[in-house]
């Protein structure tokens, strides 16, 4: 809603607005442009019109979404699944990942995998083992591994840790 009403003040007309993507009716002027870019950074959002940046956040939603919101993980290798998704070489994609982002898209997939074992944790009745099974990990021992490498904490350990109560104050 920001962005639609951005692009209405500043006067450019488009025909759809969707998380991360504007679609104009018409190419923008030097003017429009500088203009969009002044209003979007005022709401703290930015115009990305580098290709290169786009297809990184692509990269980025597409492992968001698949990891946080799927409900189940693709059958089919990591690496054939981005590339179908984006259509583009893996290779490229995760070249251009690690050249911009510093870091690889199989450690950023990793992060975010972990922080899906986090709120599985916290937050459902699901064990070790079937936390490992649904997110494709080949054995408890590797999730756990991955997972103390990454917080420094076992999963055991982290989920005792959910389940003590805070102390008052007082009692600090």
């Amino acid at each position: 809603m920001v962005v639609k009403d951005i692009l209405e003040q500043v006067g450019i007309p488009y025909l759809s607005v969707e998380l991360g993507e504007v679609n104009t009716c018409e190419e923008l002027t030097a003017e429009q442009l500088k203009l969009l870019k002044e209003r979007l950074k005022c709401a703290d959002l930015e115009l990305m019109d580098d290709k290169k940046a786009q297809l990184i956040e692509k990269i980025k939603g597409v492992i968001i979404e698949m990891i946080h919101y799927e409900e189940e993980l693709p059958k089919v290798k990591f690496s054939v699944y981005l590339s179908e998704k984006l259509n583009h070489n893996y290779t490229y994609l995760a070249n251009l990942f690690s050249e911009t982002e510093g870091t690889t898209i199989e450690h950023f997939m990793i992060l975010h995998k972990i922080e899906k074992v986090k709120e599985l944790i916290m937050y459902s009745d699901l064990n070790l083992s079937e936390i490992a099974w649904k997110l494709h990990y080949s054995s408890v021992a590797h999730l756990s591994h991955q997972f103390k490498k990454v917080t420094g904490l076992t999963p055991s350990f982290f989920k005792k840790l959910k389940n003590q109560k805070r102390k008052s104050i007082n009692d600090v």
